[in-house]
């Protein structure tokens, strides 16, 4: 009896311990990309798995160029996805803007294509990896990139970006919108 004791209480102090550990964020949150130097206002979506970046005028430097938006969604996976995976590797440049109109031309090394199924149907994407900071400190994740320039948030922080060090707190920040 007493070594269970023991041990559930060796448990509860090792996961508090891991809790005391991460930073809380709110719904929303200032983050900064360093390779772009601009910052956006980010709303955390633990719904996400993957953190997603405003992005435009993408054009793959020495490799295959397609428009996922120009064929159907069958076609997004038959004919655009394989397309686009043989670029892995290879340079993308895009322009990025955050919610003030700042712009930034970059450019960085794709490292995976995704299909994403949202409101909108089935969209295949780019991801590439980027520092995104947040309180001073930086974290390398990947992103995927696609067109947000009708929506509110420029930047979606997901679940790779939460993952190991921090927690939401969804009554934290109300006031960013």
């Amino acid at each position: 009896m007493l070594k269970n004791l023991l041990l559930v209480f060796t448990l509860l102090m090792a996961s508090h311990a891991a809790m005391a550990e991460k930073q809380v964020v709110g719904a929303a949150e200032y983050v900064k990309v360093l390779e772009a130097d601009l910052a956006f206002l980010s709303r955390v979506d633990t719904g996400a798995s993957s953190t997603s970046l405003h992005a435009v005028d993408m054009h793959v430097l020495d490799g295959i160029n397609i428009n996922p938006a120009d064929y159907s969604e069958a076609e997004q996976k038959s004919v655009v996805r394989p397309k686009m995976r043989s670029n892995i590797g290879k340079y993308l440049q895009f322009t990025t803007e955050n919610e003030q109109g700042e712009r930034h031309l970059g450019k960085a090394k794709i490292t995976d294509v995704v299909a994403v199924r949202n409101s909108q149907g089935l969209e295949v994407r780019y991801k590439v990896a980027l520092a995104v900071a947040w309180q001073g400190q930086a974290k390398t994740v990947e992103v995927n990139l696609r067109n947000r320039s009708k929506m509110h948030y420029k930047m979606l922080l997901g679940r790779n970006w939460l993952e190991g060090d921090y927690l939401v707190d969804v009554e934290r920040n109300k006031n960013l919108k």
